[in-house]
């Protein structure tokens, strides 16, 4: 990690930047600058004056996207500073480009005022097709998604919470199929109660799962627990059906499944020996996940699936953020809802076909060709299917 950070940093300095923009048409004589710019401009001007819906037929609208952070929760580095993210928002946006076509622009706000935040994006959202806020802290970006949707009139996505849940679910979803248990009759533990641990949850949930206990930093997520935020307490109120108490060892014990977004090294593997027979590990946690894999496995775990690229079935975001945009941006979606989050899920779990799924291939490589399309084609049709289409 120490040799790939440097070669990077050299990397960044040499590029200074990894996007730019590229003009669409030529301005080579009087004409094409009469048409691209002035007078020519003033048409299609007054076109979306008189239509505002044109404007994602007579601009690039239609096809871009907003990266948008306050730098308060970047990557494992914490409260580093809107500039100090833009690395990773302009990373983000060479991601939409290259996996989904879509244009995508890094913007840093220089505020963690949710008002302030909520104000500044819903005022530039005329701009672009879709929203997707990175790496804002929670539980600040549960507000901000929420306020956001209630005023936009285009997509909101917190990649964080969202594309994390849609990779889980689809992860698990073909765990469950290798080792015969089904969703609706199995115990599942997620380390890690902010904004990807809710979300994994909720999702979850959806997807039929009914008994969830979520471990926080104080312990197991319950409604009289002390120092926790209004959304864990909520998600107090429909989780833990056994009520358990304690820590993490006493959550895992005899469950099936354990998904970690939280912090390193803290699954012992005396604690997968006390889960049900063939135990889902998921731990995500980045660099370094929560056990790891040959450690799991040597503690008993079926199916080991990370974050990371240097280990087999990584669970990626980059599998689901580019299909569920480009399927949103090509209905012109007004929002990204449960269900087209659902479809998605369940079209990466189907990419892997039942010939090579196995223990070590759960889902499909990021490089994996077609991978977008076929989640974007599911999600367009859930999108139609559930009203929020406008083509």
């Amino acid at each position: 990690m120490e040799n790939i950070g440097k070669e990077s940093l050299e990397w960044h300095y040499k590029m200074k930047g990894k996007i730019s923009v590229e003009a669409r048409c030529t301005v080579k004589n009087r004409r094409e600058l009469s048409i691209a710019y002035t007078p020519g401009v003033a048409e299609p001007c007054l076109e979306i004056q008189r239509h505002p819906e044109r404007s994602f037929e007579l601009t690039r609208r239609w096809n871009s996207v907003a990266v948008i952070t306050d730098g308060t929760a970047v990557l494992g580095l914490g409260d580093i500073g809107p500039e100090a993210g833009m690395p990773v928002m302009e990373g983000k946006c060479v991601l939409f480009r290259e996996f989904a076509g879509i244009d995508a622009y890094p913007l840093c706000i220089r505020s963690k005022d949710v008002d302030e935040i909520v104000r500044t994006i819903y005022l530039i959202s005329g701009s672009f097709g879709g929203i997707n806020l990175e790496d804002i802290a929670a539980p600040r970006c549960f507000e901000i998604e929420d306020r956001l949707k209630e005023i936009c009139d285009i997509p909101i996505f917190h990649d964080d919470q969202h594309g994390t849940a849609v990779v889980v679910g689809a992860a698990l979803l073909n765990a469950l199929k290798i080792v015969g248990k089904d969703i609706s009759s199995i115990r599942i533990v997620i380390s890690g109660a902010g904004a990807a641990g809710i979300s994994i949850c909720r999702l979850l949930m959806r997807l039929g799962a009914k008994d969830i206990t979520l471990v926080g930093r104080k312990g197991i997520i319950v409604p009289d627990l002390e120092g926790i935020t209004e959304p864990q307490r909520e998600m107090a109120k429909i989780t833990n059906p056994d009520r358990r108490r304690g820590g993490l060892a006493d959550a895992v014990s005899g469950a099936d499944v354990f998904i970690g977004v939280s912090a390193p090294g803290i699954l012992k593997p005396e604690s997968i020996k006390t889960m049900n027979p063939d135990p889902i590990v998921f731990p995500m946690a980045n660099p370094v996940p929560e056990i790891m894999p040959d450690l799991a496995l040597e503690a008993g775990a079926r199916i080991v699936g990370t974050g990371r690229s240097d280990f087999p079935n990584q669970i990626n975001n980059v599998l689901a953020f580019p299909g569920i945009f480009r399927g949103a941006l090509d209905c012109r979606a007004s929002a990204i809802n449960e269900e087209m989050k659902i479809a998605a899920a369940r079209a990466l779990a189907a990419a892997v076909s039942e010939d090579k799924l196995c223990g070590t291939n759960i889902l499909p490589a990021p490089f994996e060709e077609g991978i977008a399309d076929k989640v974007a084609a599911a999600v367009t049709e859930a999108a139609r299917a559930s009203g929020v289409a406008r083509v």
